[in-house]
């Protein structure tokens, strides 16, 4: 378990692709620069999705974990 700081947590379990994605992107607008959110999937694409969500906008990917049909990620938003 991550000893990191969450703001606040989006719960995207059951979601396809291109769901999880577009639903990050709305919950990190409404966060400040340097805030964490806490994303949960279960669709198997999402590791790829995530990371090049995160390098393409520029929010970095603090954590990307699997728990059982899980995949948990941290990312902090990009400063403004």
């Amino acid at each position: 378990m991550s000893a990191i700081a969450v703001d606040a947590e989006l719960d995207a379990a059951g979601l396809r692709c291109p769901l999880p994605i577009l639903k990050t992107r709305r919950a990190l607008a409404g966060l400040q620069g340097g805030q964490v959110l806490r994303v949960i999937t279960t669709d198997p694409d999402s590791v790829r999705d995530f990371e090049s969500f995160s390098q393409q906008l520029g929010h970095e990917l603090l954590e990307a974990r699997q728990e059982a049909d899980r995949f948990h990620f941290l990312l902090r938003k990009r400063a403004d």
